[in-house]
């Protein structure tokens, strides 16, 4: 897939997402104000309910009398006519229960409405132009006819000026008293009625955030192996065709009468097949090795190495191509616990690929240190050179399959991108580490810390 319709893809999830989340918003929004609406609404009813309950409440006792004969009975409905009319003229404090039995009447009908957060009351009084009753308790000393003016606190405030307020004891004329209610949790209790609404809502739009990120980073990772992937396979074309051509040549060389009456030519040739032949097949065993691990299918055959006489060696093999060079590869051993369980041949092959990329990657008079050191639990393996160096962005990706570091001008190292691959797979599997510390035109400096002994299976 081409950059330009990765990325038009990512503006259009993107702006996908973002409607998404301004549906949310919206939803959300419109969930809290219908739960305010829902809570005013149940407030109301139950303000209603409590009213209407006093009135009956009233009425019933002024009209619970029993009449023994017609005669008291006239007597009395004149009276009950006449306290009627000396009811409206009654202080509201005088009228309602008890101030406790009222804060259980105010209770019971905010439960059976569904309300059950905190909240403050008050009955204000007509007649005297303040509270007679809050929050249980009366707010005057005497009951008798008083006006005053109202200097309120901030409490009685808060109750002056809620919206929730219903009539006492209303008739045509006058209204003694209200009922003031105020909640000061209001919006706590309206979002801990639409939490499990919002918590899903968020729940779902992160998965879908999640889902939306990890695609695009599987999207670039898919697109990096695919450019990974299409140089492996034109390194590998050139790796193969350089040794088939020279083989090719070789033989057409043995073929040629000039050459094949004379035996040491013919040796000469054959060798050149042999050694080409065998470039091949390493090439081939590494990209098998690193499918085996792909598999995870690797089998240490563990015994006891001496890992300083695996350094030698391999020493002794770079130096070499090093001195060509006009460089310099030095061994300083100075671990005295060398002898580790592991297996030998893998071993061998980390050594051996860091030192070749030691030298490969150092353009001139390569200066190549090998050193070790006794660590609590571990041998520490240490090759430092003088090359080209890797980038920050390149010390991340470096143990990375296919992954090749761009050398500028430096075309003449070749390779599938697989040697570091292969060495983090092997100390990997020997319970080990491996890291890095470059910096560009100063050189490398890999670092092993390899167990001494393998963790029983």
């Amino acid at each position: 897939m081409k950059r330009r319709s990765i990325w038009i893809i990512i503006v259009l999830m993107s702006v996908a997402m973002i409607g998404i989340g301004a549906l949310q918003m919206y939803w959300i929004n419109w969930s809290i104000k219908l739960g305010k609406e829902n809570f005013e609404i149940n407030i109301q009813d139950a303000l209603k309910d409590v009213s209407e309950y006093l009135r009956r409440q009233e009425q019933i006792e002024t009209n619970s009398i029993n009449f023994s004969n017609d005669s008291e009975k006239e007597k009395r409905l004149k009276k009950i006519q006449s306290q009627n009319l000396d009811l409206r003229l009654r202080e509201v404090e005088k009228r309602l229960p008890s101030p406790a039995k009222l804060q259980q009447l105010i209770d019971s009908k905010l439960s059976a409405n569904g309300i059950f957060t905190e909240y403050r009351y008050g009955v204000f009084s007509t007649r005297r132009n303040s509270f007679v009753i809050k929050n249980g308790n009366y707010q005057v000393d005497d009951f008798g006819p008083q006006v005053v003016v109202p200097e309120y606190t901030d409490g009685e405030l808060q109750l002056i000026n809620s919206r929730y307020r219903i009539d006492l004891y209303t008739s045509v004329n006058s209204t003694p008293g209200y009922l003031y209610l105020h909640f000061p949790y209001l919006n706590s209790f309206v979002w801990t009625s639409t939490w499990k609404s919002l918590l899903a809502a968020l729940l779902f739009t992160g998965a879908i955030l999640f889902c939306f990120i990890y695609t695009i980073l599987i999207v670039f990772r898919q697109k990096k192996v695919s450019e990974m992937k299409t140089d492996f396979i034109n390194n590998m074309t050139h790796e193969f065709k350089t040794p088939i051509a020279t083989i090719s040549l070789a033989a057409d060389s043995i073929k040629s009468p000039k050459i094949s009456g004379n035996v040491d030519k013919v040796t000469r040739f054959a060798n050149i097949i042999k050694q080409e032949n065998k470039r091949m097949l390493e090439q081939v065993e590494k990209v098998l090795q690193m499918a085996k691990f792909d598999r995870e299918n690797l089998n240490l055959k563990l015994s006891q190495v001496d890992l300083h006489t695996v350094i030698n060696q391999a020493v002794a093999n770079i130096s070499l191509q090093v001195v060509q060079k006009e460089g310099n590869v030095e061994a300083k051993l100075q671990a005295s616990k060398f002898i580790i369980e592991a297996d030998e041949n893998h071993i061998s092959n980390i050594i051996h690929n860091l030192l070749d990329n030691a030298n490969k990657y150092t353009p001139e008079k390569p200066q190549i240190k090998v050193s070790t050191l006794d660590r609590a639990e571990s041998i520490e393996i240490t090759i430092q050179d003088n090359g080209i160096g890797l980038s920050k962005e390149a010390q991340k990706h470096i143990f990375e399959k296919f992954y090749r570091v761009h050398t500028g001008n430096l075309h003449d190292v070749k390779g599938f991108g697989l040697g570091l691959s292969y060495v983090k797979a092997l100390v990997t599997a020997h319970s080990g580490t491996v890291k890095v510390k470059s910096e560009l035109g100063k050189g490398s400096r890999f670092i092993l810390n390899i167990p001494y002994s393998q963790p029983k299976q």
